[in-house]
């Protein structure tokens, strides 16, 4: 007796659209993260957000580029500031704010995102490390003519559509006095492939494993994210499996 589902499967191996999403040689860009859904379920957000620092400090590395790209434009006789576009839980600006006072070099922190799940996370669980929180688009502030030294954001441009995508790199080229930088995950089947066995026994309860994976499937190579940006703008791969995009202002175009 035939099998339809093994001659189903047999006919999708040999589909080539099904075999470049399987290697993820293109972007999934229609995949949708449950955290960004606005059911998503209110108690595994927030274990989402509590979840966020760990996986940001193996994956996203934002302390070496601290060091390398933030730290050296701060002085300890001028308070420089940052903004951190699409903040989420917080975790990232309250990391960052630590390290500039550990440091003796004064910096002040503005984190904002649209979604008021995150600002009310990041409000509650990040008092008292002089970062100040707004539920705002980056749109509103370039608009309203506020300067910021610094501009960045992690793990974002996968988010966005082509057109949020031009919004964004315009706001932070008119936002940045000295430096934007937008770090996100590179996407590498090996990437994945280590992410999905790496989680399965961790962040229980949470978004973390299911929209990591979704967010590899999104995310840009670096080639793909040079080919989208607007001039002025460079790329840089990073370790393990990131992408910088960077933007000098006054610099001329990369």
């Amino acid at each position: 007796m035939p099998d339809p589902a093994g001659r189903d499967s047999r006919q999708r191996l040999r589909n080539p659209a099904f075999l470049q999403a399987a290697l993820l040689r293109e972007r999934d860009a229609d995949a949708v993260e449950e955290m960004d859904k606005p059911g998503a379920d209110p108690a595994m957000l927030d274990r989402t957000y509590a979840q966020f620092p760990l996986v940001n400090r193996v994956v996203s590395r934002w302390h070496g580029v601290y060091r390398q790209r933030i730290r050296p434009l701060l002085s300890p006789t001028r308070t420089a500031t940052l903004l951190d576009i699409g903040c989420g839980g917080g975790d990232i600006p309250a990391a960052l704010a630590r390290w500039a006072v550990r440091d003796g070099l004064p910096l002040r922190i503005t984190a904002i995102d649209p979604d008021p799940r995150a600002i009310a996370y990041a409000t509650a669980h990040h008092a008292g490390t002089g970062v100040e929180f707004r539920l705002a688009h980056s749109g509103a502030l370039a608009a309203a003519g506020e300067g910021f030294d610094v501009v960045i954001s992690n793990h974002m441009l996968h988010h966005l559509s082509p057109q949020e995508m031009v919004g964004l790199m315009a706001d932070s080229a008119l936002l940045a006095r000295r430096l934007a930088l937008h770090s996100d995950i590179a996407r590498s089947p090996i990437a994945y492939a280590l992410f999905a066995a790496g989680t399965v026994p961790f962040f229980p309860g949470s978004f973390i494993r299911r929209d990591g994976l979704t967010s590899i499937r999104r995310s840009y190579t670096s080639t793909e994210l040079r080919a989208v940006l607007p001039a002025g703008w460079h790329v840089e791969p990073a370790r393990p499996w990131r992408t910088l995009a960077l933007f000098t202002p006054g610099a001329g175009h990369a």
